[in-house]
């Protein structure tokens, strides 16, 4: 078995290898690696996909074997109440492959779904650190055991965090806490949306707190620096893809998506907008959770916990090594934002060969259209069915509002074997 140190090496190079595209003494390949020594530790506490959206799109059957980018977990775990066959998550974060392996765990050795919720969905109660020392730690492989057991840059163990609001950890977390400082610099609170009645109230506040913001200059300067989201775990490349050529620059970009996360969908039905706005989900009968977290999924999911195996690994490694026509469903998050050409391509060779005949393959980017075709061979691409129409629609859905597009490819009633 490896090391700890062996995989924080590994995990080290991997992110390297997906990020970096720069010299190391341009200013791009400064920001690049400036990146990923941020991208090391825990980033996202919770995924920022809507698991419900991903659902519809991929119409999961029984037979099926997934592979998905596991992130934060809460979407990988969502889509075992489909009722997959497997599901492969993979991560170049050893935080990330961790967090998983914790929530996988908890499914199989928690029997009820009051002390599974106070662990990952309240995540802030002294009695979750009792509950991993006696009913997970003993049933988790040692490296896991070692990176929770451990302390972070505070000196405090990584597990305390469940006791003291983990989705106000990771650099997401951070993030989050970051902009609600700033806010109340600015006199703006959050209280007032959180609790709002309906969406007229929603757009009432945003209109009279939020949206003001982005008329100060130095919001417009700080979102102007590609740093300014790196908390968002956006890298350089994808912010370039992100700010666009939008007239009103990355502040306009910023503001319209928030907008989208405010007030295109009832508080109480937008978890998304609670994370952003409360740092945590909805208190207990307040507002819907992520579907692994949900009461009436638990025991489906938690009886199908043992079909989900989570690796440190690319995606292309990980395909490389699969049989061609095996896989059903390619969950890529948006990672793809950040490839260059060649490894795109690399990507949808090895997601072509192992395709069986009407796979699915979804993804986000940052900009609102697809951003495959002319980067992608184009003989590749005449295998898929980009389906069009419901990206278009599901994007509009997606109820994090975080991305400019949600994208849906099928593949054709091809042979396998591409390249």
């Amino acid at each position: 078995m490896a090391t700890t140190g062996t995989l924080k090496r590994t995990s080290a190079r991997l992110l390297d290898d997906a990020v970096h595209q720069s010299s190391p003494l341009s200013a791009e390949g400064i920001r690049e690696r400036l990146f990923t020594l941020a991208f090391r530790g825990l980033v996202y506490p919770q995924i920022w996909e809507d698991p419900v959206v991903d659902l519809e799109a991929l119409q999961i059957r029984p037979s099926d074997r997934m592979v998905a980018i596991a992130s934060g977990g809460c979407n990988v775990l969502s889509y075992l109440s489909a009722n997959p066959a497997h599901i492969t998550a993979l991560d170049l974060n050893v935080a990330h492959v961790a967090l998983n392996r914790l929530k996988r765990c908890a499914l199989k050795r928690l029997d009820d779904h009051e002390t599974f919720y106070r662990f990952f969905g309240e995540a802030n109660c002294r009695s979750n650190v009792a509950v991993y020392r006696q009913h997970l730690k003993p049933h988790l492989d040692r490296d896991t055991r070692k990176y929770w057991d451990g302390r972070d840059f505070t000196g405090r163990r990584r597990i305390g965090r469940f006791a003291r609001g983990f989705y106000r950890y990771g650099l997401l977390g951070r993030f989050i806490g970051t902009c609600h400082l700033a806010a109340r610099m600015f006199g703006v609170r959050f209280d007032d949306l959180l609790n709002a009645s309906d969406r007229n109230e929603q757009r009432a506040i945003f209109e009279q707190t939020l949206s003001p913001l982005f008329e100060h200059r130095l919001v417009r300067w700080t979102l102007s620096r590609p740093l300014s989201l790196f908390g968002l775990g956006i890298p350089p490349a994808q912010y370039r893809a992100l700010a666009g050529n939008h007239p009103g620059g990355m502040a306009a970009v910023v503001k319209e998506r928030l907008e989208q996360l405010a007030c295109g969908e009832e508080i109480s039905k937008n978890y998304f907008a609670w994370q952003a706005f409360g740092r945590a989900y909805p208190p207990v009968g307040r507002g819907e959770v992520p579907p692994y977290l949900a009461p009436e999924s638990f025991d489906d999911i938690r009886g199908r916990a043992h079909r989900v195996d989570v690796r440190l690994l690319s995606f292309h490694d990980f395909l490389e090594s699969q049989d061609a026509g095996s896989l059903d469903c390619y969950v890529l998050l948006d990672a793809q934002d950040w490839m260059t050409p060649e490894a795109l391509n690399e990507l949808w060779q090895e997601i072509t060969r192992t395709a069986r005949p009407g796979a699915r393959v979804i993804f986000r980017t940052a900009a609102r259209e697809t951003l495959l075709p002319g980067k992608v061979d184009a003989d590749i691409l005449s295998r898929w069915t980009y389906e069009e129409y419901i990206s278009k629609e599901l994007t509009q859905r997606d109820r994090s509002a975080i991305y400019g597009g949600f994208h849906l490819y099928v593949a054709k009633g091809h042979t396998n074997g591409a390249g």
